[in-house]
């Protein structure tokens, strides 16, 4: 039998509970693989054979010891801006859409998404699915494929997720099953109760006002717990605290960033802030311009903004500037659109590289890489091989600086600027130890390197969870 977790909200820790239930189904010696319909999200992961979902269903795969599939993840919106969202099908582009249109494919993609979902349950036995946002937004039900109109086509005994971080956690949990339609509320047989802080001994009577109102058990109150997991949204940007290091970092908040789980390690050794466009950029010993998916609008936002200035302060300041997909792009010279990405036209770029990129095709490159760094001193050439994935549209040529990576990337004569498309690129230790070295280094700093540890944090996650969750409960709710 299979299982449903949905959220009284976004950002309640849904994707995390699906990752601690599989890997602790998985610890049992069971076979599961999880699930999600639809998702919303630019942090992206590309699969084995080169299709794009969410990274929160990659991260629950490898919880449940799995490679990512597409049919973990069948539809993912990206949003573009101004109503517009990319919807990707089964790890490619399907079309870009308003938000009213797309409502007009949802019985189709609901179809889709539960032929997707029988097929795990065919080959793996047991489901783990996951809603999207807060199961009761009342103006969706006819259309929310991820949450009411999924539960009621899989009838799964669901499990309610609420953060009492927030405030309001009665309220939360009360008026979500309240609000459910008639035939999906005695659908849920369980509340979790997330990022709880302090003495859980004083909520005590709490879980049990809860239960008397609800009439549903709360199988657990989960106390926060901050774990290295792939972030999944851009929710999470707000939950980063710079720690407390020599080194300080700039990664630009671009208005479309995506995929900034590729700093993640980085943050566990350097001082890494998410700066908006328009902020000073004096302080950083090094900044970084990350991918997103509007390259074309977000070199806009860096102009308007007057980051482009603080940019070129900066390199002439010798701080090393880095662009990783999107970025890459944005520090060539010359960027040419025949209107696949954004309007047709030809841009300026920051011109930090000696490079061109065109949008010649809606289709995009996706696919994971292996690449060596070129030897190019004073960072590339500490890098050795490194492996990650890439996502994007557009081709970048011509020009005159070297590649940075061995069939990817440019990088300019000193080495202290250079792009790539490869995203994960700092999720290598080899790749992270180049870069902080050089930065210690030019403050006279020493810097110990990273050792690869196989640390699987999943197994943490799962012990962790088990010590406040009645996972006794939620095996009996699966065997129903």
């Amino acid at each position: 039998m299979s299982l449903m977790v949905v959220g009284s909200s976004s950002h309640v820790g849904k994707s995390v509970t699906v990752a601690a239930i599989c890997r602790c189904l998985v610890r049992r010696g069971m076979s599961v693989a999880p699930f999600k319909s639809q998702n919303m999200s630019l942090n992206s992961f590309v699969t084995d054979d080169g299709g794009e979902i969410g990274m929160a269903q990659a991260m629950q795969a490898w919880a449940a010891r799995l490679s990512p599939t597409t049919d973990m993840n069948p539809v993912l919106l990206k949003p573009k801006g101004d109503c517009i969202s990319q919807v990707v099908l089964f790890g490619h582009p399907y079309k870009d859409v308003p938000i009213a249109e797309y409502y007009r494919e949802t019985p189709y993609l609901l179809t889709e998404a539960v032929a997707a979902f029988q097929r795990l349950e065919q080959e793996y036995g047991q489901v783990v699915v996951e809603g999207a946002g807060g199961a009761a937004e009342i103006n969706l039900y006819d259309r929310d494929i991820a949450n009411t109109l999924l539960a009621e086509k899989l009838t799964l005994p669901l499990i309610l997720v609420a953060d009492i971080e927030r405030g309001g956690v009665f309220a939360q949990i009360y008026g979500t099953i309240q609000l459910l339609p008639e035939r999906v509320r005695p659908l849920v047989k369980g509340i979790i109760i997330n990022k709880f802080r302090g003495d859980p001994a004083i909520f005590v009577p709490g879980v049990k006002m809860i239960e008397e109102l609800t009439g549903v058990p709360v199988l657990g109150v989960v106390p926060y717990f901050p774990l290295p997991l792939p972030s999944e949204d851009s929710l999470s940007i707000g939950d980063k605290t710079a720690r407390e290091f020599p080194v300080r970092i700039a990664v630009i908040r671009l208005p479309h960033i995506s995929n900034f789980t590729d700093f993640e390690l980085l943050e566990q050794y350097a001082a890494v802030d998410y700066v908006s466009c328009g902020a000073a950029l004096t302080r950083y010993d090094c900044i970084i311009i990350p991918g997103t998916k509007n390259t074309i609008d977000d070199l806009a936002a860096i102009r308007a903004q007057g980051t482009d200035r603080e940019l070129q302060e900066a390199r002439a300041r010798n701080v090393p500037v880095i662009g990783i997909c999107g970025g890459y792009q944005m520090l060539g010279k010359t960027l040419i659109d025949e209107g696949f990405e954004s309007a047709a036209g030809i841009y300026e770029g920051l011109g930090l590289l000696d490079c061109v990129t065109r949008f010649a095709s809606y289709s995009k490159n996706t696919t994971q890489v292996e690449r060596n760094a070129c030897p190019v001193p004073p960072i590339l050439s500490s890098m050795g091989t490194v492996t990650g994935y890439e996502i994007h549209m557009g081709v970048t040529g011509e020009g005159t600086d070297r590649e940075a990576l061995c069939g990817d990337g440019r990088v300019s004569a000193d080495g202290l600027v250079f792009g790539t498309y490869m995203h994960g690129l700092f999720l290598n230790p080899s790749a992270v130890n180049a870069l902080l070295s050089y930065l210690y280094g030019k403050k006279r700093l020493p810097f110990i390197p990273i050792v690869q540890v196989d640390n699987d944090p999943y197994d943490t996650l799962a012990t962790f969870f088990e010590q406040h969750v009645d996972m006794a409960a939620i095996l009996a709710l699966m065997k129903k």
